[in-house]
């Protein structure tokens, strides 16, 4: 008896340590669901807010997809140190590195050699010379453009018509600030100020404060900051100068809004770092597991920050200010969420805004639409057009009755306060190089591709189709003439289960309804086909997870409503807002 008692319990060690090596083993060597990447951050330094900010959104991303991401940037900006971290992130075991790169140049050998052991590469903010699966920054010199011109309508509104400007940034390398110091200058020709010579602080804010000081000894009219450091620093010089200087630089921090509010810096190019780490370490995360990224490069947007109190800013009002929202139509849940957007900045600003959209897409509509708001008294229209030329007059004649005019998304042929919308043909080449990855990801060469756009005339769709189909030239596919569905997901799926019939091989929508309508007539059809198309809904991101899309280009229609509510208020305020363009940026969503 007590021999049996012995072999049964023998027999249950037996097959408890086989159940341990079951759980242990198995993995040969791949990564199992609950063994986390480690992903390194390496920013240029770990000290501005801007990348304290993008360490937030990639700590955010981080914990939301169950992996590691630790923040391994240096203390100040230096070359060697930064190849440091690299090479110690890929002796340390890291799957992949997502950097800001001080350079171009300097920190490529050290990638190109992570890359050779296996390490995904992503960017933020700032790229080297070394192919990597995704980008996601700001364009700098477009950027700097704006800030330009938001220095010239501060000094023009200050009475003063020329002088000299300093400017202010981190080295002769770094390729975001040497952009926004190329922006920045374009932004001057033909003007009478002249622009003195660079001067760099390696962003160093006491550095910057040192060199702004000695600018205002010579007696600028202005300094521009390219990046964090170089603004703060510019700032307080101005400050300690007590003299009226136009101070313009770049970034958010509390120590620059501080001295944006007391007034001794006129305004900030806001980027979103925040974006930038969310989206690099998702971008990451899909790279590792083995998605084809195609080296595409995101635009994450920027805006003029300017006081938050005081004239000359989107503070709140005293006068109750109507504002007209007028879309191209109220049912699409992309112009629901720019209207949320505006209420939002609508509630903080004390204004009313009414969205006075019609229910279909339609120019007279929308004509009808303006002339509703004139004859209500509206203050100002955020409007986007349904096409550039359509509703021109009926712009023009609301703007010869004092009414403001700003643009979302889509712009009309009529100049404007500012704009707020997306780089839709570089967001539409974006769709292309996805659909080619996923179609080539399948196996599949060549073939034709449907196309579902609104109409002919809406600006914006138009681009992306022009860009969606850049992305094709040289290519193997052919792309059939573009269908139309005015923006009816119902007559879009009718147009995509038409081309399936015909046997395409992959179906891009160009906005909310034809993404859905195409995404539906895949469903339908049982067939496998890569449907790719435009904005966020609920009925597009359930299409996308259950498999019958690839990916949606989406946008940011809470932040052009919200943008779009501030200008206008600006405007209606008194201030120049020069006509600026914001690209309120774009991502790819995938399932």
């Amino acid at each position: 008896m007590k021999k049996n008692k012995i072999l049964a319990l023998l027999c249950c060690l037996c097959m408890l340590m086989g159940l341990l090596a079951g759980c242990t083993g198995g993995n040969d060597g791949k990564k199992g669901s609950d063994e986390s990447y480690k992903i390194a951050l390496i920013t240029m330094d770990s000290i501005d807010q801007h990348w304290v900010t993008l360490n937030e959104g990639a700590q955010k991303a981080a914990k939301e997809l169950g992996v590691t991401v630790d923040f391994m940037a240096p203390n100040t900006k230096d070359d060697a140190q930064q190849i440091e971290s690299v090479n110690n992130a890929v002796s340390g075991g890291y799957n992949a590195i997502i950097v800001a790169a001080n350079g171009p140049d300097a920190i490529s050998s050290a990638l190109k050699d992570a890359q050779s052991k296996g390490v995904k590469i992503v960017y933020v903010d700032s790229p080297a010379n070394v192919d990597a699966e995704a980008t996601f920054s700001t364009d700098n010199k477009a950027a700097g453009t704006t800030a330009g011109k938001t220095m010239i309508d501060g000094l023009k509104a200050a009475g003063v018509e020329s002088g000299s400007i300093g400017i202010i940034s981190v080295n002769n390398a770094t390729a975001s600030t040497v952009s926004r110091d190329e922006g920045f200058r374009a932004a001057f020709e033909g003007t009478g100020y002249t622009l003195l010579e660079t001067q760099f602080c390696e962003g160093d804010a006491a550095k910057a404060q040192t060199i702004a000081e000695n600018y205002i000894t010579e007696g600028v009219v202005g300094v521009y900051g390219c990046n964090e450091g170089s603004t703060t620093g510019a700032g307080n010089a101005i400050k300690a100068s007590g003299k009226s200087i136009v101070g313009v630089g770049f970034d958010k921090s509390d120590a620059i809004m501080g001295l944006i509010n007391d007034g001794y810096l006129l305004a900030t190019m806001a980027q979103n770092p925040d974006v930038m780490g969310y989206e690099g370490v998702k971008a990451a995360v899909a790279a590792l597991k083995g998605e084809s990224l195609g080296g595409k490069v995101t635009d994450t947007g920027v805006s003029v920050l300017k006081s938050e109190g005081g004239s000359g800013t989107s503070a709140p009002s005293d006068v109750d200010y109507k504002i007209a929202l007028i879309t191209m139509d109220s049912i699409d849940q992309h112009w629901v969420t720019l209207n949320e957007g505006a209420q939002k900045a609508a509630k903080e600003l004390g204004v009313t805004v009414d969205f006075m959209a019609p229910n279909t897409k339609d120019d007279a509509q929308q004509i009808e639409c303006v002339n509703n708001a004139v004859s209500g008294g509206y203050n100002a229209i955020i409007v986007a057009a349904n096409g550039p030329d359509a509703i021109s007059s009926a712009l023009k004649e609301a703007q010869s009755k004092g009414v403001k005019i700003v643009y979302v998304d889509s712009p009309a042929n009529v100049d404007a306060e500012a704009t707020f919308s997306t780089d839709n043909k570089a967001a539409g080449t974006t769709a292309g190089k996805t659909m080619i990855d996923g179609l080539k990801a399948a196996g599949v060469e060549s073939g034709s591709i449907g196309i579902i756009s609104v109409n002919n005339a809406t600006a914006s769709t138009v681009s992306r189709d022009e860009g969606f189909r850049a992305a094709f030239e040289g290519t193997g596919y052919t792309l059939l003439e573009t269908q139309f569905c005015e923006g009816d997901a119902a007559k879009a799926q009718t147009i995509a289960e038409n081309y399936i019939t015909e046997g395409v091989v992959g179906v891009y929508g160009c906005n909310e309804g034809s993404t859905t309508g195409a995404g539906n007539a895949i469903k339908a059809s049982g067939k496998s086909i890569v449907g790719v198309g435009f904005d966020k809904s609920d009925a597009i991101m359930g299409l996308i997870n259950d498999g019958y899309l690839l990916a949606t280009m989406a946008q940011n229609p809470d932040v052009m409503g919200y943008e779009g509510v501030k200008a206008a208020v600006d405007a209606l305020n008194g201030n120049s807002l020069g006509g600026a363009v914001t690209d309120t940026g774009v991502s790819v969503l995938t399932k």
